[in-house]
């Protein structure tokens, strides 16, 4: 049974004669008649009896008819798919994101991205920069997002926004009531921050060395949004990126970090790879929030 013999014995038993089914079909009468007769041969039983100048099913027509019809609704369904990816109405973005990223800016990127794309399907992966690299080198993501250049030969970056770093605290820390905040107040004070292997890290090293004090991290964490329950819990003062909405977090506050320091949010593709259509779209939507 090929798709267009399953499309008359549909039409036939939907409408009830072999001239209804072939004006619904655009085809003349015995045209619908031969693909029957052929469909018939080549299934070897019956499937309508001609009584009284009609068509009635027969028992094997009416078993048949169930899974045929199905499998006809979906052969269109794919068509419909087909039609609509053409015409790029519907696709897939695979997102690789940082944490700190995923918990910010991106919730309000995506709104923005989906009340223009509502048909596109987002895969969302939440992970750590080495298995964003990873998965962007692997094509498994179209795009990555992060807060540290992903460095490798095919992976093109762009900048999409500076952040600063931020202490946080406790709103009933002491610190909270100065305008900001530097190595001096932070001295004898437990830290929580990234390692010095980070690029961040090392620049903070740095930036601690030049007022003649050192960087001693008490708690080292990989992600900002692991500071929020360490600080709440009053095992330090976090020094960290000023992605997080700090304010949000009841209980928490923060103040710029000086001397200034930021770190970068990147937006990175891999050239080695097709690239989805809606990077485009989505970046501008992360854009606009930024």
């Amino acid at each position: 049974m090929n798709p267009r013999q399953l499309e008359i014995f549909r039409a036939i038993m939907r409408d009830g004669t072999l001239t209804a089914a072939a004006n619904s079909l655009g085809i003349s009468q015995p045209a619908a008649s031969k693909f029957l007769h052929h469909l018939e041969d080549q299934l070897g039983y019956t499937l309508f009896d001609r009584i009284g100048g009609r068509l009635v099913p027969t028992m094997e027509a009416n078993l048949l008819f169930a899974d045929a019809d199905r499998v006809f609704r979906e052969i269109e369904a794919l068509k419909s798919l087909a039609r609509d990816i053409g015409a790029r109405k519907i696709g897939l973005l695979r997102l690789g994101v940082s944490f700190p990223v995923t918990y910010s800016a991106l919730p309000k990127a995506l709104s923005r991205f989906r009340r223009q794309h509502p048909e596109v399907k987002l895969h969302l992966h939440a992970l750590p920069k080495r298995e964003i690299a990873e998965a962007l080198l692997l094509g498994d993501i179209d795009l990555a997002v992060t807060l540290s250049l992903i460095d490798a030969p095919t992976v093109r970056s762009e900048i999409l926004s500076e952040i600063p770093i931020m202490a946080v605290m406790r709103t009933d820390d002491p610190l909270a009531s100065k305008a900001s905040v530097g190595p001096a107040d932070l001295e004898g004070l437990p830290l929580i921050s990234y390692g010095g292997h980070a690029e961040i890290g090392a620049a903070m090293d740095k930036a601690f060395a030049s007022y003649g004090r050192q960087r001693d991290v008490a708690i080292q964490i990989a992600s900002s949004v692991g500071a929020v329950p360490l600080v709440r819990e009053g095992l330090g003062i976090a020094l960290v990126d000023g992605l997080g909405a700090w304010h949000g977090f009841d209980g928490l506050t923060a103040r710029p970090f000086e001397p200034r320091l930021t770190m970068q949010m990147l937006a990175a593709t891999n050239d080695a790879r097709p690239a989805s259509r809606f990077v485009a779209p989505f970046l501008t939507a992360l854009r606009a929030v930024l």
